[in-house]
């Protein structure tokens, strides 16, 4: 995959393809190139009673709270669908995704989505800033 840090697309594509992968240790090294060095990832969800709860991690955390799942688990997440509003050196990107077992797997196992907030740095690169992401549950379906 060619990575165009200036294409909002081309950074979007470099987080999924990072994350995807067979059950292993993950080379994080490309997804350094797409999100900004203080980046914050949020895993949110309901409890047990149905209240909101939200996880934050710098990129640091997230490896570490993944890292045990993804050496024993096969992980694809595919974007299925993007809406993108950019204003000035600011975006926001709206995807929803599907997480399977194996790239070409009928079933899959999630989905959700992903909100994504972006900035575009010195260079004209675009960072991801962000993610916030839930998944689908009971009471809670993408259309």
């Amino acid at each position: 995959m060619s990575f165009d840090p200036t294409d909002i697309g081309s950074v979007v594509g470099v987080m999924y393809a990072a994350l995807s992968g067979p059950a292993g240790a993950r080379d994080w090294s490309d997804q350094e190139q797409a999100f900004h060095l203080q980046a914050l990832l949020v895993r949110t969800g309901v409890d047990e009673f149905g209240a909101p709860w939200a996880k934050v991690m710098t990129l640091a955390e997230y490896r570490q709270n993944v890292a045990y799942f993804f050496s024993k688990v096969p992980f694809f997440e595919f974007e299925i669908e993007r809406r993108v509003q950019e204003f000035g050196n600011i975006a926001q990107v709206w995807s929803t995704y599907e997480e399977k077992r194996a790239p070409d797997a009928k079933d899959v196992e999630r989905r959700g989505v992903n909100s994504i907030q972006l900035i575009r740095d010195e260079s004209g690169h675009w960072r991801i800033m962000s993610v916030v992401w839930d998944n689908e549950r009971e009471g809670l379906k993408l259309a």
